[in-house]
């Protein structure tokens, strides 16, 4: 069974191309990974007692949308965080936000606007489900270099006005991921104020807010509120993966426009799977507490300081301003990431697989992926090592 011809044009998915890459080699010393984004910082020492209290939830259907006390520990946080009153109406729980960040299109992209076929835009570098969605929808992706050029963030002013109109929906990244830009405030301003002019919906995809340097990231639901913008233009999704370091929860939530969640809750009940019982309530829980969000992004500062102090003198180097990745300049992706893995046993992400060829060029070729995720001890040992293999 082949796939639709539509998904020829699909990027070769990151993973199986790393292990391509570098499975077929020995590494040059014990290995340490710095590859994929799964968080190892403790989560909090309370969740197995909050989730064997509610083990009998196994034994029910689970509500579709979320739970009571799970949309309102949402609602909650983002009221604390970002200063924002949303409804309950204004909230899906998902099943992680790859779920969502996917199900928006599906929900939201229509067959043709102004009589031609619809563009989702998204960043480049970016994460493949931005892709397969468009791919799905039969719309066309238009990845938008974020360069060093652009402050790692997706120009959207520069795109060609008929592309605009062509445009549905618009994924962008903040957090960046992988470079660690952040959109301030008239960033998102002007994002709105395209996304009005030219009748499309942001898909901000915030999972890395909560791990930051010096400041707490400003949201696209503070930008939006500000400016009094439509809440259909914009849907934000969060996640407790990386700020609560529990990726295997798969837990979190898209909130915005009432009549863009109420489309998603309607495909989720022909077509979704909705979050367990049990794992709702701890979710509840889980965004209802700070403490243990506070005590991981101070190790992430420790790994800030460390990366600073390992790299301040090599040319290039770009301190991240949030999130966990470094994102560091080679002459040659593969091979510095093939060199790494051979003469140092260290395994890191070529920059290049994700991203897109475009007629500017591969905006990751000359960069790798550095996931600071392990722990500080061996982190250090892994940065050490990157530094003297390549830029000694």
């Amino acid at each position: 069974m082949n796939y639709p011809e539509r998904f020829s044009d699909l990027p070769e998915h990151t993973w199986p191309r790393l292990r391509g890459l570098l499975d077929v080699h020995q590494p040059g010393a014990d290995p340490i990974v710095l590859t994929i984004g799964e968080p190892k910082h403790a989560y909090p020492d309370w969740l197995g007692d909050a989730l064997a209290e509610s083990l009998a939830g196994f034994g029910k259907y689970p509500p579709n949308n979320g739970s009571d006390a799970l949309l309102d520990a949402i609602t909650g946080w983002i009221g604390r965080r970002y200063g924002v009153e949303l409804a309950a109406d204004n909230i899906l729980a998902l099943n992680g936000t790859r779920e969502g960040l996917y199900n928006a299109a599906m929900a939201l992209c229509p067959e043709h606007k102004n009589g031609a076929r619809p563009v989702v835009l998204m960043p480049n570098p970016f994460y493949s489900v931005y892709a397969v969605a468009a791919l799905s929808v039969g719309a066309e992706p238009v990845y938008v270099n974020a360069t060093e050029e652009t402050g790692h963030l997706p120009d959207l002013t520069a795109l060609d006005g008929d592309v605009l109109d062509r445009t549905t929906l618009a994924y962008i990244c903040s957090p960046a991921n992988p470079q660690g830009s952040v959109a301030d405030m008239e960033y998102w301003k002007t994002a709105l104020s395209l996304a009005e002019r030219h009748d499309f919906t942001i898909l901000a995809d915030e999972c890395y807010s909560e791990i930051w340097r010096d400041a707490p990231p400003v949201g696209v639901l503070q930008a939006a509120a500000e400016v009094g913008a439509d809440p259909e233009r914009v849907l934000t999704f969060h996640s407790l993966s990386k700020r609560s370091n529990l990726p295997g929860l798969r837990s979190g939530f898209v909130a915005g426009g009432a009549g863009a969640i109420a489309r998603m809750r309607q495909l989720r009940a022909y077509a979704g799977a909705p979050l367990p019982l049990p794992l709702q309530d701890v979710s509840a829980k889980v965004w209802a507490d700070e403490d243990h969000v506070t005590e991981s992004r101070a190790l992430y500062h420790q790994k800030y300081q460390l990366a600073d102090r390992i790299f301040d003198a090599v040319p290039g180097y770009r301190s991240p301003k949030a999130g966990f990745f470094l994102w560091l300049p080679v002459e040659d992706d593969e091979q510095a990431a093939l060199r790494l893995w051979t003469e140092t046993g260290v395994k890191v992400l070529p920059g290049s697989y994700l991203s897109a060829d475009t007629a500017e060029g591969n905006p990751g070729k000359k960069y790798i992926r550095v996931a600071m995720v392990a722990p500080t001890q061996q982190m250090q040992e892994g940065l050490k090592r990157l530094r003297t293999c390549l830029y000694d």
